[in-house]
């Protein structure tokens, strides 16, 4: 867990990194650079007025508005993974989300999602929220490509034999990790329509009774989110 952790945060920093880089890579777009040297010379002494009625538009504009708050509804598949895995089954699941556009290169997104996996008597029921920071890499007209992470909480339980009885595990909340990828298109200035995987990796739940409940799983999913 530690080293996800440190992937994690690695992940993010390479990300913050270069998405602040690429926000300010390109900057409005003045006479100067598109004409001459004397030309130039001579809008800085005010002889030819430089037109500033209409400013170009900058790179980082084209990723939307800020300060917004979204809503949406993700719809995809969650993979079980480790002993999950062994007491339940992948199945489509919704997502709730929330994201507030912090800045054009930073989103605060929020995950919330339950789900219940029976397989053969067994079962493995999954409730997290999960809170991260997401970071675009670039702005290409309304298309964004970014990742994300950071850290949640989970309820991870779980029905499974122990001996020879079929044994419910305690709910209890725990902290754990999260990461993803994804890319969105901005439709319009209210709908956005995205994709992204996840990963989240719920701390270990230790039991009076049985072994831990242990396990992570990934999600793919499909998501519109609306703006105001």
């Amino acid at each position: 867990m530690n080293q996800s952790f440190k992937q994690i945060c690695l992940l993010v920093l390479v990300a913050s990194a270069t998405s602040t880089f690429l926000a300010h890579a390109e900057g409005p777009v003045s006479i100067k650079k598109l004409t001459s040297k004397e030309t130039a010379k001579k809008v800085s002494k005010g002889e030819i007025e430089e037109d500033t009625s209409s400013p170009a538009p900058t790179y980082a504009a084209a990723s939307g508005a800020v300060n917004l708050h979204s809503i949406g509804l993700g719809l995809g598949q969650t993979f079980l993974n480790g002993k999950f895995q062994d007491n339940g089954e992948d199945k489509i699941t919704a997502d709730l989300l929330y994201s507030y556009s912090a800045s054009n290169s930073f989103d605060l997104l929020a995950d919330f999602h339950y789900s219940k996996h029976e397989f053969r008597g067994r079962y493995v029921r999954l409730t997290g929220l999960a809170l991260g920071i997401k970071a675009k890499i670039f702005n290409f007209d309304a298309f964004s490509p970014f990742v994300v992470g950071g850290l949640g909480f989970y309820a991870p339980m779980v029905k499974r034999p122990v001996g020879n009885d079929l044994v419910e595990s305690k709910s209890k909340i725990v902290f754990g990790n999260h990461i993803g990828l994804g890319a969105e298109l901005r439709l319009n200035r209210r709908v956005t329509m995205g994709v992204m995987a996840q990963i989240h990796n719920p701390f270990d739940v230790k039991q009076e009774i049985g072994p831990e409940v242990e396990g992570s799983y990934g999600k793919l999913l499909i998501y519109g989110m609306y703006s105001f």
